[in-house]
């Protein structure tokens, strides 16, 4: 996994006992990774993403202010804890990805013919349907 260990340093993990599959292991072993992650205060980012980050990070941005991430997917705690780190450098590359910018195209023509046959067609249907006064 390509991670900088500085951001690695500035994360916190919980761990807490797991449902779903793993038998009698779920009862005994705290395989549940809960990740959380301060951006305010993270030397790894500059002001300008921190702000990106926080505005574009979604359900993961509690009340607190801090991300929350968890995963329970595996049986190993060592493995839920990779993928929780992988989720966030996933979540941080899509909120710093910048948003690309829609070029306006005029309709073609052939649209425009194609919508204007549309509701001929339809304002005929429409005039068999009138009922016609003897």
């Amino acid at each position: 996994m390509e991670t900088n260990t500085g951001l690695i340093k500035e994360l916190i993990f919980r761990t807490s006992r797991s449902s779903g599959a793993g038998g009698q292991n779920v009862n005994k072993v705290s395989t549940k990774v809960e990740l959380i992650f301060d951006v305010r205060y993270s030397l790894f980012f500059n002001e300008e993403q921190k702000q990106q980050i926080l505005a574009k990070a979604g359900r993961f941005l509690k009340d607190d202010g801090l991300i929350h991430l968890t995963c329970s997917a595996e049986r190993s705690q060592y493995l839920n804890k990779q993928k929780a780190v992988e989720k966030l450098v996933a979540l941080i590359e899509k909120c710093l990805r910048p948003e690309k910018r829609r070029i306006q195209t005029p309709i073609p023509d052939e649209e425009k013919e194609r919508r204007i046959t549309e509701k001929k067609l339809q304002a005929e249907k429409k005039q068999y349907r009138r009922k016609v006064d003897l």
